[in-house]
């Protein structure tokens, strides 16, 4: 599993021209892009929530248990693209739809036990991401 984050100002994902999720946050909130492999496990979904939370790249060295930063979550099967070879991305190394949707809902249901206020994109849809990165700051984690 890997999560692509972004300390933004403000974030929001709309489908189809309809606004599905988003944050305001005056640079104290986050846009997680979370992309799933084969192996990945709900405890590995925990575990990377629980990083993400606890992760000090907010302003003042904060994290987003310390100041209650929203995040925004939205499935990203591109993160495990192999460009390696030829001109065509391969995503073989992407865990399939039914494999990755309940881990992407395990990733954000455990921010929300930590007591993050969670909005999320919706999963398999063709997606506009709109965002202000605030650094600017962008982190990949992976365990």
């Amino acid at each position: 599993m890997r999560v692509l984050v972004q300390r933004v100002s403000s974030a929001s994902v709309a489908v189809d021209g309809n606004v599905v999720g988003a944050i305001r946050s005056d640079g104290q909130g986050l846009l997680a892009f979370v992309g799933v492999t084969h192996g990945d496990d709900r405890d590995t979904a925990r575990r990377l929530a629980d990083k993400l939370w606890n992760l000090r790249i907010l302003a003042d060295e904060k994290s987003a248990a310390e100041v209650n930063a929203p995040i925004l979550v939205i499935s990203q099967f591109t993160l495990y693209a192999d460009t390696a070879k030829g001109r065509r991305p391969s995503w073989n190394a992407a865990a399939p739809g039914s494999v990755a949707q309940p881990l992407v809902a395990e990733f954000a249901e455990a921010l929300r036990g930590f007591g993050a206020h969670v909005e999320t994109g919706l999963f398999g849809a063709h997606m506009q991401v709109e965002l202000i990165n605030d650094g600017p700051v962008t982190v990949m984690l992976q365990l």
